[in-house]
């Protein structure tokens, strides 16, 4: 690019940078995006911009893939419903122990490598829960074992950080009330965080690039989705599977308060920058 084309990104960026200036965005980062470290430098680059344009970004991590290598390594099978992970007591104590010793500090030293200021804060100090109660598709009960639902966000705590702009590293995990560790969807958590905040986004990072109306055609994003065109989609069965929580989070983050929910493909160069600053954007973004 010639420094004129160069200048004219920072034009077409302008209005953008003023729109959310001071705005707090959600991230919710998981998948495919967090195996490869190329990847991850890359994405976290970019969450190091938007607090560098003075927007507030508060990561809530996931670690799926992880915690099925350690579950592997112990001789533990992963088990999932609906994308839910099924959790016993032994799970929950290894879950928690390769969040809090491996993927958030790991997050936290890639940040302040590209000279941003993050600090980790585990789920079981900010995020309460009770035991999920769930019932599938098809109506039936199962018991997830120690699964749980968040029923409140310790926001001074978050916000203590963002006020000092320290990006919050937020892992998946949360206390019951006798004091238990419940495992979060790491989908699940991210929308009570960003309800909590009342954020003007919630952006989850995955390993597709938004809702596909195909799931064998990688080009077939849904641009932008309501939450009527939602309950088409989930009734034509084109909604199903690990999306389930994630839309279903999406859904209820809107009814709370906060302003558009997006989902990006963690893997595409720059994918927070394009739907945050470009006029094109990508991914799918969902609106009320």
């Amino acid at each position: 690019m010639t420094p004129t084309e160069q200048a004219s990104v920072l034009v077409e960026a302008l209005p953008y940078l003023q729109k959310f200036r001071g705005e707090i965005f959600v991230i919710k980062y998981g998948g495919s995006a967090m195996e490869n470290e190329e990847l991850v430098g890359r994405v976290l680059r970019d969450v190091v911009f938007l607090e560098a344009a003075g927007i507030n970004p508060v990561l809530v991590h996931g670690g799926g893939k992880a915690i099925t290598r350690a579950m592997k390594a112990a001789g533990v099978e992963a088990r999932f419903i609906d994308g839910l992970r099924v959790t016993d007591e032994a799970q929950i104590e290894l879950i928690d122990r390769t969040l809090a010793s491996e993927i958030a500090p790991g997050i936290v030293r890639q940040i302040e490598s590209f000279g941003g200021h993050a600090s980790a804060l585990s789920g079981k100090e900010v995020l309460r829960a009770k035991k999920m109660a769930y019932r599938t598709a098809k109506g039936e009960d199962v018991d997830l074992g120690f699964v749980g639902d968040v029923t409140e966000v310790d926001l001074p705590r978050v916000l203590a950080l963002v006020n000092r702009e320290i990006i919050p590293v937020i892992s998946p995990v949360a206390r019951g009330e006798n004091g238990e560790v419940y495992n979060i969807n790491a989908d699940l958590a991210a929308g009570e965080v960003a309800k909590a905040l009342k954020a003007r986004k919630l952006i989850y990072l995955t390993d597709v690039n938004g809702v596909l109306l195909d799931p064998a055609i990688p080009s077939s994003t849904i641009p932008t989705l309501t939450p009527a065109s939602i309950a088409d989609l989930k009734d034509k069965g084109i909604i199903a599977g690990g999306m389930l929580p994630k839309v279903d989070s999406a859904l209820e983050a809107l009814a709370s308060g906060v302003g558009q929910v997006h989902f990006l493909d963690g893997r595409i160069p720059h994918a927070l920058l394009l739907e945050t600053f470009t006029t094109a954007g990508i991914g799918t973004e969902i609106h009320a």
